[in-house]
């Protein structure tokens, strides 16, 4: 039966602060360090085992996923990177006070740009300060490729074929996996996997540095379902 771990990274900086991150590359904060370390604790203690591990090319999900490998012994476990697995990019939302923004526009309009799966927020434009535009680790990507804003179906629409390609395969190939990533990359493949409807999506919540883990069929269909 094949087994797959998701971990949304431990708590940020930003999310110290209670700011919109996306692609903004902040560092854990020590609470998130300590969150990750517990995780790799966890999956010691219940038994598994990972063959390969995914990861996003965003230092608090790489810190993550090293943290749990080495607090879990398997630390020598390979590990793929890939941008795909990124936090959905909040546009110009990135590095707003959530706070001060839903003060700004509503509660409720602040809400829909955070749960909604097809609206998107302001977008930014490529000249913007913090755009990944000119970024080193997206340089392989066509620069419209580069997003200015995303939805979370648009973040399922990057991330499955990565699912496709990548995970997928390892998983049919009886291969225990961990993906430690983001919030949104997360919910995003969990819709996927469960089949979760675009309205229920809003109310799915991945906590930081929680292990989920889904023991699957051989069709991948979930078989069970819990947090260790």
């Amino acid at each position: 039966m094949p087994k797959l771990v998701f971990s949304r990274h431990g708590l940020s900086e930003w999310n110290a602060l209670n700011q919109f991150t996306g692609w903004a590359d902040v560092d854990l904060a020590p609470e998130g360090i300590e969150e990750a370390k517990e995780g790799g604790r966890k999956i010691k203690e219940a038994g598994i085992e990972f063959d390969i591990a995914y990861t996003s090319v965003l230092t608090r999900a790489i810190k993550t996923c090293n943290f749990i490998l080495e607090y879990s012994d398997q630390l020598w476990v390979p590990q793929v990177k890939s941008w795909r697995l990124n936090e959905r990019h909040y546009g110009k939302l990135q590095g707003l006070n959530k706070k001060e923004t839903a003060e700004k526009y509503g509660d409720e309009q602040v809400h829909i740009w955070r749960r909604s799966y097809d609206t998107l927020p302001p977008l930014m434009d490529p000249t913007d300060e913090g755009s990944a535009a000119g970024d080193r680790r997206y340089a392989m990507l066509d620069k419209r490729d580069v997003p200015g804003g995303e939805n979370l179906k648009v973040t399922l629409e990057r991330a499955l074929p990565f699912w496709q390609d990548e995970i997928a395969p390892a998983l049919l190939d009886n291969k225990t996996v961990l993906v430690a990533a983001h919030g949104n990359s997360l919910r995003a493949l969990a819709k996927h996997i469960e089949g979760i409807s675009d309205e229920d999506i809003m109310d799915l919540e991945i906590p930081t540095g929680q292990p989920l883990v889904y023991e699957l069929n051989d069709d991948l269909t979930v078989a069970k379902k819990y947090y260790l």
